[in-house]
């Protein structure tokens, strides 16, 4: 509903809406001034040392430990997975805590869609078997028509090549040598010829022979002249046009043969080439689907999984504990699981070990074979101990806490308690340092200025501050090396920035963070830098002693300069971190 009030500007209200909030705003106002006026007397009082936390400096044992949540685990197992593509549902589980034989029978996969499978693939394999048969009986057909085809062809140039040899060293010579002789018969008859019609013209003057007979003469002797003329004509036309057309005739039949000779073996060659590559390929065909029937029949026998080994059935989420993932349900028959998904444990031996993670700015105080306090919720009445047996040399993602880097640390626990199961909830206390007789305060009363750590010291209500050397903490209780002393009170809310000055003679203070820190960067100094090159020479226990003598801060240095290959090249070297031993389903380490 809109509301207009005469004339007024927009954006103005009318007088009786603003005489309305002048009330509030004054109170508003004059919470504020109050509240600043109490601000500045509590820092007054917290400048004067009045009504702040304060705690008094003790001396004796202290204990600088590590502790983190982690599970119960077998060191030595075998996992049982399932190795069957894809997805598929258990049919069949044998119950939890069931002690097995070797080749007795744990888990029965849902086999139908294999099956189903198996059968059509059944029907491939046979068509691809008849494909290869009818390339197989093709190949021979076209291997056979090429012979044919090229025996032919080289008949026919054999032939070419004996008729241009039989008319140049026989017919040739022959129809050369009978124009030759039909010339020098034609001669002789015109000159005999010639001879009879002198004697007749000699006969006739003298009356002996008529004039017909005379005629008769002539006329033959013409008729040798012609005969003569004739067969020099046939001579000339053998010579410069017959012979010369019959050879090049010939020689083209001989040049045309050979070259239908050298297209019907290109031609054989050819067919011969891609008849095997059908048949080649047929043949790959028909063993790449006998393959994946093979292959349906694996996947069908190991949807029947048994024991490698004699043990007591664990099952993998039940190893899990408390780190198993919301969405994972423990394993029961009907569940679906996927290939490669961790089904079931074997324990191989008693011994026992806790997983644990422990942070980045943690890691570098741990050792191998430091002692370990271990904690069973099950067991609250008895305390194990163990020692840290490996440190991860690469740290391990958390999804849920992006941005933050733990290092997964195993430790093996002493003996083989009987009450322990895998998968326990536990708190292992890695044991650092342990000192009999040390002065120590709360960390959060020592405060950093510079490279130096500080105190407030409360003295007849005054408040000083004082630098103070300081070791190692356990993320509760630092302890003081150096300017504090027993009974000495120390504010708890130290200030983010110092407010007074230091008290005469505490000017001088430490320049290093703390005793065990100073010590790692000495050491760290002298160590020789590490490069992939030199670590590609190292056996793989040489490599483990130089992961674990550099710092978290050395090890991300070392990974950042390196090339994605060789990134993954290290990580195929390097030997397995995980938690225990592993072996295969099998048997296989």
């Amino acid at each position: 509903m809109n509301t207009t009030h005469g004339n007024m500007p927009p954006g103005r209200r009318p007088g009786w809406v603003r005489r309305r909030w002048l009330p509030l705003v004054g109170l508003i106002l004059a919470l504020s001034a109050v509240s600043v006026v109490v601000y500045k007397r509590w820092l007054d009082q917290l400048d004067k040392g009045k009504d702040v936390p304060v705690f008094t400096a003790k001396r004796g044992p202290l204990t600088i430990s590590i502790s983190n949540d982690g599970t119960i685990q077998n060191r030595d197992l075998v996992i049982i997975r399932s190795e069957v593509e894809g997805r598929t549902t258990i049919q069949k589980l044998i119950p939890e805590g069931t002690q097995v034989k070797a080749g007795d029978e744990l888990v029965q996969l849902d086999a139908s869609h294999l099956e189903d499978a198996k059968t059509q693939q059944q029907i491939t394999v046979l068509n691809a078997e008849a494909a290869y048969i009818r390339a197989r009986e093709d190949r021979q057909v076209t291997l056979s028509q090429g012979e044919s085809d090229i025996a032919k062809a080289e008949l026919a140039y054999r032939f070419a090549q004996l008729d241009l040899k039989k008319y140049i060293e026989g017919e040739y010579p022959n129809q050369l040598q009978q124009a030759q002789s039909e010339i020098t018969i034609a001669a002789e008859e015109l000159q005999r010829a010639s001879d009879e019609l002198t004697w007749s013209g000699q006969l006739a003057a003298e009356g002996y022979i008529t004039q017909i007979e005379l005629l008769a003469d002539e006329l033959a002797m013409k008729r040798s002249s012609i005969k003569l003329e004739l067969a020099e004509t046939d001579l000339r036309l053998l010579e410069q046009f017959t012979h010369q057309r019959q050879l090049e005739q010939l020689t083209s039949d001989v040049e045309q043969t050979r070259k239908a000779l050298e297209r019907a073996t290109r031609k054989a060659t050819a067919d011969n080439v891609q008849a095997s590559a059908q048949l080649a390929a047929k043949e790959s065909e028909l063993e790449r689907q006998q393959a994946k029937l093979t292959k349906i029949d694996e996947q069908i026998t190991k949807c029947t999984i048994t024991a490698p080994i004699d043990g007591m059935v664990v099952y993998a989420t039940t190893g899990m504990g408390g780190r198993r993932p919301w969405h994972v349900d423990p394993l029961d028959v009907q569940q679906d699981v996927q290939e490669m998904q961790e089904l079931i444990h074997l324990p191989t031996s008693s011994s026992m070990m806790v997983s644990v993670s422990v942070p980045e700015s943690s890691i570098r105080r741990i050792k191998k074979d430091m002692l370990v306090r271990i904690s069973v919720e099950a067991v609250p009445e008895e305390q194990f101990f163990g020692r840290v047996g490996k440190i991860g040399l690469l740290p391990v993602a958390d999804f849920w806490r992006p941005g933050l880097t733990d290092y997964s640390v195993e430790i093996y626990l002493e003996g083989d308690p009987e009450q322990l199961r895998r998968g326990m909830t536990c708190r292992a206390e890695i044991v650092v340092a342990e000192y009999d007789d040390a002065v120590y305060v709360p960390v959060q009363a020592v405060v950093r200025i510079g490279n130096r750590h500080a105190v407030y010291v409360l003295n007849d209500g005054e408040q000083k501050l004082r630098y103070v050397k300081v070791g190692l903490d356990n993320n509760r209780m630092i302890h003081v090396l150096d300017g504090l002393t027993k009974g000495e009170q120390v504010r708890l809310d130290p200030p983010l920035q110092p407010s007074v000055a230091p008290e005469d003679g505490e000017d001088e203070g430490p320049t290093t963070d703390s005793e065990d820190e100073a010590a790692q960067q000495d050491e760290a100094k002298q160590r020789p830098k590490l490069d992939f090159d030199t670590l590609k020479d190292m056996t793989a226990e040489q490599r483990l002693a130089a992961f674990a003598d550099l710092t978290p801060e050395q090890r991300r240095d070392f990974f950042a300069d390196l090339t994605p290959e060789q990134h993954k090249a290290i990580k195929d070297m390097m030997p397995q971190t995980g938690g225990g031993q592993r072996h295969r389903p099998g048997g296989d380490r």
